[in-house]
């Protein structure tokens, strides 16, 4: 008998965790043959009790999947979610292990802490690579023996969680320069998730682009129009550096300006390629040493023979 749930086609945020002015990615699919492949390897991993790691560029939906990585572990504690950049440098273990009563500003009360607050459940620490150096090994230590030291406190308090933390550099490199600690970085190895960017999963562009259309035909209370098959053709094509997040972007710019019930090349804001390329050239070119400039004619030259290949007789 299979008791497996199936998957959701598409992951968004609960009315309750949608905010208009996020930047987070806003929605997750799984309809191209990797992120398939990604769904099976999360769903494997979701039920395990070890920690996981998201590697993702910026805007792919990492919050989305740790959520659901979260729902599929079945823990029933709650998930909470902490951007390590935005934790202050002052308070950041009080903030993070919580403190005991007037240990924390004279507080009369104490405080659980993120950590606390995620007992029985999942801890999502996005960006850990910006989480401070001198709190990391703390980290480590609660997750391993199960107990976290509140600040001011002369005991520690058993916990129970789960971290699925998230980056979007290569932590390796931040613990050959010192800036990130090697045994929490061996830690969190062995759940190692990487999340593509959108320009190598072809397959989920489409999927999104409608989806965000009919969000924001809604939104706006605007007709809902199709996208043209020269429209397709171009937002498979192009490079999303932002990830989801532009491609949502792009979507609500092409309803605003479009006329009519198709939506159309000309009503993306994309800029033109050849004059970024251009840009990006002499920018190189300026600011490169003599291996990079060598670098770059050879790259032209073999574009140029690739033109010529191509060009008719």
């Amino acid at each position: 008998m299979n008791n497996q749930r199936p998957t959701p086609p598409l992951l968004t945020f609960a009315d309750e965790e949608r905010s208009p002015l996020s930047i987070r990615a806003k929605a997750l699919v799984f309809i191209d043959p990797r992120s398939r492949q990604l769904r099976d390897d999360v769903d494997r991993l979701a039920r395990l009790p070890i920690a996981l790691l998201i590697r993702g560029e910026s805007g792919t939906g990492k919050e989305l999947l740790a959520r659901y990585i979260h729902r599929e572990s079945e823990r029933g504690g709650l998930f909470v979610a902490v951007s390590c950049s935005a934790i202050s440098a002052a308070a950041a273990e009080a903030e993070l292990f919580g403190y005991a009563a007037g240990a924390h500003g004279a507080a009369p009360s104490s405080r659980a802490g993120w950590f606390g607050s995620a007992n029985g459940g999942t801890l999502y620490l996005d960006e850990i690579g910006d989480l401070p150096l001198s709190l990391q090994s703390k980290l480590l230590t609660a997750l391993e023996t199960g107990e976290a030291w509140r600040v001011g406190a002369t005991k520690a308090t058993p916990v129970d969680v789960r971290l699925v933390a998230a980056t979007s550099i290569d932590l390796r490199q931040a613990v050959a320069a010192g800036k990130f600690n090697e045994r929490l970085y061996h830690y969190l190895s062995d759940g190692r998730v990487d999340l593509l960017p959108l320009r190598e999963r072809t397959g989920d562009i489409l999927p999104l682009a409608e989806y965000f259309l009919g969000v924001y035909a809604q939104r706006l209370s605007l007709p809902l129009p199709l996208i043209g098959a020269a429209a397709q053709r171009l937002l498979e094509q192009h490079a999303w550096p932002g990830n989801t997040r532009e491609l949502e972007n792009v979507i609500h710019f092409a309803l605003l300006v479009s006329q009519g019930d198709e939506l159309l090349p000309a009503h993306f804001n994309f800029r033109d390629p050849l004059a970024q390329l251009k840009t990006d050239l002499l920018r190189l070119v300026a600011s490169g040493d003599a291996q990079q400039r060598s670098a770059i004619s050879r790259l032209l030259h073999q574009a140029a023979r690739q033109l010529e290949e191509v060009s008719p007789a």
